[in-house]
């Protein structure tokens, strides 16, 4: 099987199997996104949403957060992974937006990165998701599942794994693309027990010697 076979058969498995595939995290403005995304590095989308709620009720606008300092925001999410340095970047990513962005989360990935507490992976899922440019973050399940069925060469980081989807998933199905991975490597595609038995893309998977 060539790789453009596999790709084509894969999305289309995709198409017709998950039409809607979106973002687990809860959020009603770009804002609210950007600091879920943060919020979310190596912590379940689970319980980033068990505590915005009231993260969100108490700093509800960029402005608001800059103001507070990053002991409060602990407060607030010391549930979570690596709470102290998650804490230090929302504020002073919210001191960004006001200083530098009139208070606006801006919409291109070259922008986001420029925020404290903001790499590649985060600022081209916020400038998906929120703003539905063709982007392809790349998590750790996205680079597990990606290397795993063949859709990637042997990638050694997540650029290189990015760079590759890139090339080959149409410009127009990324955003999606992106969340079908992330989905999949999530329930189906788990990193210590695949459920290649039940998986509906198994027919095509590197890993089964296709």
């Amino acid at each position: 099987m060539t790789k453009k076979e596999r790709y084509s058969s894969i999305i289309q498995w995709f198409q017709e199997n998950r039409p809607t595939a979106e973002s687990e995290l809860h959020y009603t403005n770009p804002f609210q996104l950007l600091v879920s995304v943060i919020l979310s590095a190596q912590c379940t989308d689970k319980r980033v949403n068990m505590i915005t709620p009231a993260l969100f009720e108490k700093f509800p606008t960029p402005e608001k957060l800059a103001e507070a300092s990053p002991d409060e925001v602990y407060e607030y999410i010391k549930s979570i992974s690596y709470p102290n340095n998650k804490s230090k970047s929302l504020v002073g990513m919210a001191k960004m937006l006001m200083d530098d962005f009139q208070g606006t989360v801006p919409p291109t990935i070259e922008a986001l990165q420029q925020l404290q507490g903001v790499g590649r992976k985060t600022a081209n899922v916020v400038a998906s998701v929120a703003f539905n440019k063709p982007a392809m973050a790349v998590d750790t399940h996205v680079f597990r599942v990606a290397n795993r069925i063949g859709l990637t060469t042997d990638s050694k980081t997540p650029l290189a794994t990015e760079k590759e989807l890139v090339k080959h998933i149409p410009e127009a199905l990324l955003s999606k693309a992106h969340h079908w991975l992330i989905l999949h490597g999530r329930y189906v595609c788990t990193a210590r027990n695949p459920q290649c038995a039940t998986c509906g893309i198994s027919r095509w998977c590197k890993k089964h010697g296709v």
